[in-house]
């Protein structure tokens, strides 16, 4: 199964849910791997988790919305691998949910900075390695079924998951012709801390009764699924995927 032998992913938001899932893909595909988020003792454990089955692991503290933070995360992976091949740019929030004449400039500030201006800086210095290697490679953002859909109170969240549509197929545009592969994945529900958040919030019984059942498998997704899906997106089995958008969310978005 290592597929991905020598080559390296670095992930953000991997120190839990889609992130943590994807980090462990990418090891069982032989891949040596990087796991960028802000809580480093979680990174530590994963690092562990994955050396003990036998692969490669290094984990780096990172603040998606700061350059310099960015920056030295992807010059870590170079340090520590000598090299950049597949970038996962997983890390997000859902911020405040407010209705929009309560929601405060700060609190929309935090959730556009980290999720759609913190994957710009991750593209600029991970496209920056790889054309300087000159080897491709391949990119996938996390955007959400929010991506297309709108809720009460979302107006952040979804604006920030709706421009990283623009901004995948623009610089897929750009990158593309040099052999650099940009992607979207839209997951659907799925089983993660931040699920289980907002599940909190919109109360067990409208979730049973109300918000599964709109979804065609009537069930979760599982982190690992997702995972799967941004392995396949980084492989060759992919190799003339660009700028596209892939929505792993059991039929949600069809009901809608």
């Amino acid at each position: 199964m290592n597929t991905m032998k020598n080559k390296v992913a670095l992930i953000t938001g991997a120190s839990s849910g889609i992130g943590k899932s994807t980090a462990e893909a990418f090891a069982a595909k032989g891949a040596n791997v990087v796991v960028a988020a802000r809580r480093k003792e979680e990174l530590d454990s994963l690092v562990a988790s994955i050396e003990a089955n036998g692969g490669k692991a290094s984990a780096i503290k990172t603040d998606v919305s700061n350059a310099k933070s960015v920056e030295q995360m992807v010059a870590h992976t170079i340090k520590e691998f000598g090299r950049l091949d597949y970038a996962v740019n997983n890390a997000g929030i859902e911020g405040k949910l407010s209705g929009i004449t309560d929601l405060l400039e700060e609190d929309w500030d935090q959730v556009l900075d980290i999720n759609l201006k913190g994957v710009f800086l991750c593209m600029k210095y991970q496209a920056k390695a790889m054309l300087n290697a000159g080897n491709g490679g391949a990119i996938v953002n996390i955007g959400s079924v929010n991506s297309f859909l709108g809720f009460p109170t979302g107006s952040a969240y979804v604006t920030s998951k709706h421009g990283l549509v623009g901004l995948t197929t623009s610089v897929s545009a750009e990158l593309a012709p040099q052999g650099i592969r940009v992607n979207l994945l839209c997951p659907g529900i799925t089983d993660t801390p931040m699920h289980q958040r907002l599940r909190g919030i919109v109360g067990d019984d409208l979730y049973d009764k109300g918000l599964l059942p709109t979804v065609h498998l009537q069930r979760v997704g599982r982190p690992e699924e997702m995972a799967n899906a941004i392995v396949f997106l980084c492989s060759d089995a992919s190799s003339y995927i660009s700028g596209s958008t892939l929505t792993v969310d059991g039929g949600l978005t069809l009901t809608m």
